[in-house]
């Protein structure tokens, strides 16, 4: 007889396309799993995020942990989007019974996201209000680290976080965004210094936003297909040094690496000035798999 299994279900997020937008596997019913466990099934996944939920905490609550392959996060956007999209899926909570005044809560470490669904999309409120300050990337470093001209950097970047911290590099032009080579010398001279490992390159055009995100670790580069949680630092950077009081942008990302995905963005500014960031999108539920007991917890 075989034991009883760990089951988990992968998702394709911020997309309503199979093998596009960003992967995600998440565990649910994980109450009791330890946190050496929940890392060591991340790793053996080597997906970007795998996350695990617990047991519903009263109406509409439940606690959810955050793996990379490398480390637990405190927040993460596409994790976020997918884990409410599947409990909704698994009927776990009722779509039609979540509002703003009832919203459907995941405690992450970073706080409380509130989620509501809007029709096919799931949309979260960032738990912390955006920090913004000087980036260690100065206007010419920048250049030097994307291998582009000194005019294609449209501005100085900054740095930007909404319980986690991103580089914010504007560029010029979509050519120059698909042109960027990153320079692992320049990176550990201006990026890894500022303890920061993240950085979000992108494009405005109006309500529209090209962007690529490139993090560092073990010595390589990893681009990311969709970054739900520098899409929340860059929408908080925006929205707090807009003239209107609410703006929406709809953010592209992935196309370089055949995976793309779209995530919408909102910041709304209310009458004593706090920015409050709204991120939304899709998921698609892609397959399943089961982990065996004794092979989570690394026997024979």
């Amino acid at each position: 007889m075989l034991p009883s299994l760990k089951r988990y279900y992968l998702l394709d997020v911020f997309t309503a396309t199979p093998l596009a937008g960003n992967q995600l596997a998440v565990f649910l019913d994980a109450d009791g799993m330890e946190t050496e466990r929940m890392q060591a099934l991340a790793c053996e996944l080597n997906l970007a995020e795998t996350v695990f939920v617990g047991r519903a905490q009263g109406e509409h609550r439940f606690s959810m942990r955050i793996f990379t392959r490398e480390r637990e996060l405190p927040f993460a956007g596409h994790p976020t989007v997918g884990a409410a999209q599947l409990l909704a899926a698994q009927g776990l909570v009722d779509a039609s019974q979540i509002s703003a005044e009832k919203p459907l809560i995941l405690q992450v470490p970073a706080g409380a996201l509130a989620v509501t669904f809007e029709g096919p999309l799931a949309r979260f409120r960032a738990a912390q209000p955006v920090e913004v300050g000087a980036s260690s990337l100065g206007h010419a470093a920048a250049a030097g680290l994307a291998g582009l001209e000194l005019d294609e950097i449209a501005s100085d970047p900054v740095q930007a976080s909404c319980g986690l911290a991103f580089h914010l590099v504007p560029l010029a032009s979509r050519q120059a965004l698909a042109r960027l080579t990153l320079d692992s010398a320049e990176w550990a001279r201006h990026v890894s210094p500022s303890g920061i490992e993240q950085a979000y390159f992108y494009v405005q055009d109006g309500g529209t936003i090209e962007a690529r995100m490139f993090s560092h670790h073990r010595g390589a580069f990893c681009e990311d297909p969709a970054t739900g949680s520098a899409a929340v630092a860059l929408a908080g950077y925006l929205g707090s040094e807009a003239k209107a009081n609410r703006n929406d942008w709809r953010i592209r990302q992935g196309e370089a690496m055949g995976r793309p995905s779209e995530i919408h963005a909102r910041a709304s500014r209310d009458e004593n000035g706090k920015v409050t960031v709204e991120i939304a999108g899709q998921a698609v539920l892609v397959g399943e798999g089961a982990f065996y007991p004794n092979a989570s917890r690394g026997e024979a």
